[in-house]
């Protein structure tokens, strides 16, 4: 038997001081495919718990020495994933209550049926086996949309990482502004599971993406008969996210006639479904992005400025990736290990080739396009390092820069050299947020090189904000 069919069995604890009792639990529960141990006592019932995890304790209530409800509460200490039934032959409702109360799944009255028994054990362990999948379906949406997922070690991103914290708890509408691709989407997300509202719904709306005669419907929803079709009333995305939170994702597309109802709810979280006059209310947090100058719009008159002024309470502000250069390796090494698992590829890293290509590309896609640049890498890379011919040719097009012709001035090389020498080190101090050792390291200097560079072009005063 491998180790992978063994953790499939489920691991039994049968505890009672009654041997004949004991041994006919444990032929029984074997028989039907379990793992069972056996324990006599609370001591040696406690020793087998201490000694390796099991799925669920069968435990005698009455025994010498103590009684099942100590084990019960050790086990919901120590193993709180462990379903335990309880057995006893002196049954009493004011027992099979207490047992519940403290948290056993079930109270069984001896003799015990077979068929009751096996029945008992098999829903006790399919309710462990939904509560473990939701444990691990919550460790998962953590790990993916939580803050540890968005990746960055940049000065402006470490900026993010702070408000997001910040204002996570508080109800406050948040507004995210970037260019597409920045990852306005993740930031929105982890500001849900960074808050008290992290077991409620999230609900993400691309409005941009929805035609302006049905987005009204998608987002406060319809009463039968309010339009063609609508032949069923149907709940909204606002209804559907009450209690957790929306993401309003391209909000300046929205019509001036939606616009009007989403400062109304923002304001008192009412709305009226289309065709209805039923006044809905909910308890939603708000979150938005947008990735045109919101300001720019209220001053053409295309977006309201009292919305404005209502969504632009704390404002959340993404760089795009070429302002955040120095973070490129690290984001291309972050998707290369998930790509890597999804194509079960060994690849170990990319070559300093392609992670030079990659950090001289401007990213008009930003995050977005890196992703998909090293999606595409991992696919068609035939070694265990991803190469420059594995990239997307456009990132070595751009890359391939004709010299300039330079009038010749008659000067010594070392000051001619000086001014490209000062743009190229502030430049790399800038894309690594004036981490020093980061950018001794990219330029293949060593620190105290690159601190007396910086005094000789007076490059050593951080700019404001830089932590």
């Amino acid at each position: 038997m491998t180790v992978n069919e063994s953790d499939l069995i489920a691991h039994v604890l049968v505890v009672d001081d009654d041997r004949i009792i004991l041994d006919s639990l444990g032929e029984f529960l074997r028989f039907e495919g379990y793992e069972v141990r056996t324990a006599g006592s609370l001591e040696e019932a406690m020793a087998a718990i201490k000694a390796s995890p099991v799925d669920l304790i069968l435990c005698d209530v009455n025994m010498p020495g103590g009684n099942g409800f100590e084990l019960l509460h050790l086990a919901r200490k120590r193993a709180p994933e462990t379903a335990v039934v309880m057995m006893t032959g002196y049954g009493t409702i004011e027992s099979a209550v207490e047992a519940i109360k403290l948290g056993a799944y079930d109270y069984l009255t001896k003799p015990i049926d077979d068929d009751e028994l096996k029945l008992c054990v098999e829903r006790a362990l399919a309710q462990q086996a939904i509560l473990r999948e939701n444990r691990e379906l919550k460790t998962r949406l953590q790990e993916r949309f939580g803050l540890d997922s968005v990746v960055g070690q940049d000065y402006r991103m470490l900026k993010v990482f702070d408000l997001v914290e910040t204002v996570a708890a508080s109800k406050v509408t948040v507004l995210i502004e970037g260019t597409s691709g920045t990852g306005k989407s993740l930031i929105a997300r982890a500001i849900h599971q960074h808050s008290e509202r992290r077991n409620k719904p999230f609900v993400e709306v691309a409005c941009g993406a929805i035609p302006e005669t049905l987005l009204e419907s998608e987002l406060f929803g319809h009463a039968r008969g309010a339009f063609t079709g609508a032949i069923a009333n149907k709940p909204g995305k606002f209804k559907a996210a009450d209690g957790g939170t929306i993401f309003l994702d391209e909000v300046a597309t929205a019509s001036p006639a939606l616009q009007v109802k989403l400062l109304r709810v923002l304001q008192s979280q009412q709305f009226e479904p289309l065709g209805s006059n039923k006044t809905e209310t909910v308890d939603v947090r708000v979150v938005l992005a947008t990735n045109v100058d919101l300001e720019a719009e209220v001053r053409a008159g295309r977006f309201r400025e009292d919305l404005f002024y209502r969504v632009n309470v704390v404002t959340i502000e993404m760089p795009s990736l070429a302002e955040r250069i120095g973070d490129v390796p690290l984001l291309a090494r972050h998707f290369l290990r998930r790509f890597i698992v999804e194509a079960k590829r060994e690849i170990i890293d990319f070559d300093d080739e392609a992670l030079s290509l990659m950090q001289r590309y401007n990213w008009p896609g930003n995050v977005r396009e890196l992703e998909n640049a090293v999606e595409r890498a991992v696919v068609l890379c035939k070694g265990r390092l991803i190469t420059a011919e594995d990239l997307p040719p456009k990132l070595i097009d751009a890359a391939i820069i004709p010299a300039p012709s330079l009038p010749y001035e008659a000067r010594p090389l070392k000051d001619a050299l000086a001014e490209p020498e000062r743009r190229i080190i502030e430049a790399a101090l800038r894309a690594n947020g004036f981490n020093r050792q980061l950018t001794a390291e990219q330029l293949g200097i060593n620190r105290t090189t690159l601190y007396k560079k910086m005094k000789r072009y007076g490059l050593d005063a951080e700019p404001a904000g830089v932590r």
